[in-house]
């Protein structure tokens, strides 16, 4: 009879085990991935509070999941940032700090975002620009084979970086791929490159739709050249356009600013000296087209998700890789520590997400982006991440975070500029390899959101600096 008894309690012992293990397997569904990643887009949409922005597409994602209001890059140039964000390592840890350099030379065996998911069994494939390539005068680009179950696919032709104008395409071929820094042509979306993009990941989606995917699409748009459709031209009008205030912080050091970047080697644009007006208008109104352009494309992939059923086991994320001036200060592009280049939007909607619809103002990395993903979608974590998941914010998007974010940006070889933001206050400090001090920054946000005067020799905020100086080099350390 006790044999009788020890048999029925092991079968019933096994079964609850059974049960356990389903429902936990259950919780712990895994998930798709779909992540849009989107060049020089600054966080000023309709989901963020923008008037002027139209957005539509983006701003139905965030309806479905939560923006993260205060998210800052690790370094304001596309290829640091994106590797930064796809390793889950800050730049003095890839020690990628520009265009040129491979992370797969410096952290040879870390293991990517994407390469992660197809480790444990995903289809990844990438659209567009993921890593970083030049397109058009740079054919070896820098996208990694390890990350991929296929090679990334980039739309053919579009010589430079997306001129569809014979005349401007011939102008392009002459200057190392730089023509003019607009173009306007009454053509189709998939005339442009983000059109092609959209419609390969739509066709992928199609394709992979029953089995597990890590589908990545890289939007060109709004870099450089601001070349886009024309009815997204008209969406605008340019007499209605406001100027930024353009002048100078009070106070900066050489070091804090870089003025125009690539904006100087486009055809039309004056090699020195400010911008006229008239032509920064039209380029503000060519950003905003291409903003927009770039945004139904989003929305058209949204609803082909929708439309295969595939929200509820999909997570999808959607950042800018970096922001960018618009004129602000008198400069254009980023390659700065200032908080018009180093912030930038980031959308994170998830089947696990509860707090639809809602915004975190909490500071959040582009590092922790990662991690978050990988929890989301139910995996575990690599142990070298330097990121923290920022799951918690999608139950409540209230949750402070680990209160700072830290960005930097080389000057030359041998000097860097670490920026540390934190509530109140910006404190970047400028020093040499070696560590020799050369410069320190701290902009109060309470009374100087702009960022026009640096307080650092201000003597009623000589406490705050010697405050922020520890915290920033121990977070250096």
């Amino acid at each position: 009879m006790n044999m009788w008894v020890k048999s029925i309690f092991t079968i019933c012992l096994a079964c609850c085990t059974m049960m356990v293990v389903a429902q936990s397997s259950g919780s712990r569904q895994n998930y798709n991935v779909l992540f849009i990643i989107v060049d020089d887009l600054r966080p000023e949409l309709g989901c963020y509070g923008d008037t002027k922005v139209q957005s539509p597409g983006i701003d139905k994602l965030a309806a479905q999941g939560v923006s993260f209001s205060n998210a800052y890059c690790q370094q304001a140039l596309c290829s640091p940032s994106r590797t930064s964000l796809l390793t889950g390592l800050r730049p003095d840890a890839t020690k990628v700090y520009d265009l040129v350099t491979h992370f797969r030379n410096t952290v040879p065996d870390v293991v990517t975002l994407p390469q992660h998911f197809k480790n444990n069994g995903y289809y990844t494939v990438g659209f567009g620009k993921i890593f970083h390539q030049d397109f058009g005068f740079d054919p070896i680009g820098l996208e990694d084979s390890a990350s991929w179950t296929i090679p990334v696919w980039n739309p053919p032709g579009n010589w430079g970086r997306g001129y569809i104008s014979e005349p401007n395409i011939a102008i392009a071929k002459r200057s190392n791929g730089r023509g003019p820094a607009v173009e306007m042509m009454d053509v189709p979306d998939t005339a442009y490159q983000d059109g092609q993009i959209a419609a390969r990941v739509i066709e992928e989606l199609r394709k992979r739709k029953n089995e597990p995917f890590f589908i990545a699409a890289g939007f060109h748009k709004p870099h450089l050249p601001f070349t886009a459709p024309k009815k997204y031209w008209d969406k605008y009008d340019r007499d209605k356009i406001v100027l930024p205030d353009t002048n100078r912080i009070t106070n900066s050091n050489r070091y804090t600013l870089q003025d125009f970047g690539e904006l100087r080697a486009y055809n039309g644009i004056p090699k020195k000296g400010k911008l006229s007006p008239e032509l920064s208008r039209q380029l503000i109104h060519g950003y905003l087209a291409c903003v927009s352009y770039m945004d139904a494309q989003v929305e058209m992939i949204l609803e082909e998700l929708k439309r295969l059923d595939l929200e509820k086991n999909t997570v999808v994320v959607l950042l800018g890789d970096h922001g960018w001036k618009l004129g602000e200060y008198a400069s254009w592009s980023k390659h700065s520590n200032m908080e018009v280049d180093t912030r930038a939007p980031l959308i994170v909607s998830s089947p696990r997400t509860k707090a639809k619809g809602k915004s975190a103002e909490g500071l959040v990395e582009f590092v922790d982006v990662y991690p978050t993903i990988c929890e989301e979608a139910g995996l575990g974590l690599p142990s070298h991440l330097q990121g923290k998941s920022l799951s918690p914010f999608l139950k409540k998007p209230g949750s402070k975070g680990k209160g700072y974010a830290l960005s930097q940006h080389p000057r030359g070889k041998d000097i860097m500029g670490y920026s540390l933001r934190t509530k109140r206050y910006r404190f970047t400090l400028w020093q040499r390899n070696d560590g020799t001090e050369l410069a320190v920054e701290l902009y109060d946000h309470l009374k100087d959101p702009g960022e026009k005067m640096n307080v650092a020799n201000v003597a009623e905020y000589k406490k705050e600096v010697e405050r922020q100086r520890e915290r920033l080099q121990k977070l250096i350390r």
